[in-house]
């Protein structure tokens, strides 16, 4: 991927800018609804930089008003085409919480402002250029596209929705990270290839109405069957979850009524070192554009100021994600000497203070494929690398990420480096040494280290493709061991969810009572979210788990998901009435009482009934005070009969 062409200073926003850079017409104008961040952690950043790598001109609308259609008019018409991403965030996401409640901000806008992009914003943006220009090629991409490409659940409408291509009236898609597919798709337009006729790129999208020219279509259940029945739907995705590696995937045709098919091509190749270090070596000025500093700036850019890239891609394969979709199941890593080196020009930024708050990925401790066939044949289909057990190919070696954390901590300047991006534990735990594990727990954990079970119940962790209880516990275990060794007094914070498909009440209690026994009250707990494109959504959309065909418990009850999410946190006084309701609705009234075990004190005089089948009375009016005294019916009978 060469990296020809390239100028220093943010890219064109205005008429004026381009004047400044002697450019007529840009070669692409790209729309965002994200505010302008020239950072590699932002996906508009990229490939805009990218496409002047190759040598052509990009140009910045980030954030046109939805409202005014002429706010994508301000650089002109581009030569080439438009270029649309909702942003970081799937628009939905950012702007709602999973109980649909609007967030209060936005901190992909300038100070944090709500309300600067559009729902469904990569629809909106695209009918707002179809308006205004008629026949100039719109390609989409970013999240929000990557996920939507096809038929998927909408949890907002509540609805199957159409691929977003036919919705936005775009002409292809560049789902996934997109680097080579846009080079690709602009080298087309550029030799005069009509867009229409651009269908043979890898990790493009694309409409049509006639497939007989692709090679062995694999042909997917079509939307009104989807629509119909769910649970072809669950076929569909069971089919693209298995085509979901550029090695070994098929094309895909998803037929639409009038004779439309919207196809998917196999996904581009995984980028090599070389190609990746390429990409971050980029001239980015790594922060916000300066008009933004009256309000602020972007609250975003300080999650990722000072932290580092090393990876992307996952071969976790959690379900409740949607990277295998996005980024791949192939780890894809930057070279040590590109890392040093951004970490060499991040401790000269006046704000440094010494302290990488980062450096990860997906997954922190993924730095190469999981095993060594899959740069040469793929992925494995109808096996995943951790789940239910690690693979006998897995290749756990922790070495080369433990280099690159000595080499960092002992650049000039650098006081700490931290791992914030999540760790897999059971990766770590498979390695069968300690020696990265030990320099984690010694240099590189603020306090408390952040992990993700998400749960404990061994019935959800199978829906969840996480590892068992047991894994978990085991890593417990080695971490305050190795604590303890080294001195330090450092906690695990855990992170967890409530509702995932696979977890009724029970399952709901069996989590509270690990954390009644752990001594430890979430701060915060994750209600699932059904986000497009994920295993869990399909699960919770059909009520089936597409690897298996097998029916799945969907907690869907507004009032049903407030009572698991209150039992996580069953010490808050506030919770109290839905975790007591929850127990009767469960029959684990053994849980309400003065025993440790218990996770409520009882209400005022209420008779309960113990797993032991004895009846006991309590003298107390608040649940929140203990008793003076305990009283078994037996025993108040006898007192009487004395008297």
């Amino acid at each position: 991927m060469s990296t020809t062409g390239n100028q220093k200073g943010f890219l064109p926003v205005s008429k004026q800018d381009m004047e400044e850079r002697g450019i007529e017409q840009l070669d692409f104008v790209y729309i965002t609804g994200d505010g302008y961040v020239d950072h590699p952690s932002f996906g508009h950043a990229i490939i805009s930089r990218v496409l002047e790598a190759h040598g052509y001109s990009v140009g910045i609308i980030a954030q046109p008003d939805w409202k005014d259609e002429n706010s994508i008019c301000t650089l002109g018409k581009p030569r080439l085409a438009f270029l649309i991403s909702a942003g970081n965030m799937d628009s939905m996401v950012n702007h709602y919480y999973v109980s649909k409640k609007r967030r209060p901000t936005d901190a992909y806008t300038p100070g944090g402002e709500i309300g600067k992009r559009p729902d469904y914003a990569t629809v909106v943006y695209g009918n707002m250029i179809r308006k205004k220009y008629k026949n100039i090629p719109v390609i989409i991409g970013g999240i929000e596209a990557s996920l939507r490409r096809l038929a998927h659940y909408d949890y907002w409408s509540n609805s199957l929705k159409r691929s977003v291509l036919l919705d936005s009236q775009a002409d292809l898609i560049s789902y996934g990270m997109g680097e080579r597919s846009i080079v690709e798709i602009a080298d087309a337009l550029d030799s005069g290839i009509s867009v229409k006729d651009i269908t043979f790129i890898a990790g493009t999208v694309y409409k049509t109405r006639d497939i007989s020219g692709i090679y062995h279509p694999i042909l997917l259940p079509s939307y009104d069957e989807m629509k119909a029945n769910p649970a072809q739907y669950a076929k569909s995705f069971g089919i693209q979850y298995q085509n979901t590696d550029a090695f070994t995937a098929k094309t895909l045709a998803e037929p639409y009524p009038n004779g439309i098919y919207i196809v998917q091509n196999p996904p581009q190749k995984p980028l090599t070192t070389e190609e990746m270090d390429d990409v971050y070596s980029l001239p980015y000025m790594r922060t916000y554009h300066p008009s933004y500093e009256a309000k602020g700036g972007i609250p975003a850019i300080s999650e990722v100021k000072f932290s580092l890239i090393s990876n992307r891609g996952c071969f976790g394969g959690c379900s409740f994600c949607a990277l295998t979709f996005h980024q791949g199941r192939i780890v894809q890593v930057r070279s040590h000497d590109s890392i040093l080196q951004e970490a060499r020009e991040m401790t000269a930024d006046p704000d440094f203070k010494g302290y990488i708050h980062d450096v990860g990925g997906p997954t922190a401790n993924f730095r190469h494929p999981s095993c060594a066939k899959q740069l040469k044949s793929g992925v494995c289909k109808n096996r995943q690398c951790l789940y239910p057990s690690p693979c006998p190919n897995l290749d756990a070696d922790h070495d080369d990420y433990l280099a690159l954390l000595r080499k960092l901590r002992a650049l000039p300047g650098v006081k700490k480096v931290f791992i914030r991006s999540g760790i897999r534990f059971d990766y770590l735990l498979a390695e069968g040494k300690d020696d990265f594990f030990r320099e984690l727990v010694e240099h590189h954990v603020s306090g408390q280290l952040k992990v993700a079970p998400e749960h404990i119940s061994d019935a959800v962790l199978c829906r969840m493709g996480k590892p068992p209880k047991s894994v978990y516990n085991k890593f417990v275990k080695k971490y305050y061991e190795l604590n303890q060794s080294l001195e330090k007094k450092q906690y695990l914070v855990p992170y967890l969810m409530s509702s995932h498909p696979g977890s009724t009440l029970k399952e709901a209690i069996e989590l509270a009572e690990y954390l009644r026994d752990l001594g430890y009250m979430p701060e915060q707990v994750q209600d699932f979210y059904p986000t497009p494109s994920t295993l869990s959504t399909v699960m919770y959309y059909t009520g089936i788990d597409p690897r298996d065909g097998k029916k799945v418990y969907v907690c869907q009850n507004p009032h049903e998901k407030a009572m698991q999410r209150a039992l996580i946190q069953y010490r808050d006084p506030a919770n109290y009435d839905l975790v007591y309701e929850a127990l009767q609705k469960a029959e684990r009234m053994d849980l309400i009482g003065y025993d440790k075990k218990c996770l409520l004190r009882p209400k005022g005089g209420e008779h309960r009934i113990t797993r032991t089948g004895k009846a006991v009375i309590t003298g107390e009016n608040e649940h929140t005070r203990k008793p003076s005294k305990k009283k078994t019916i037996r025993n108040v009978h006898k007192k009487k009969k004395n008297n």
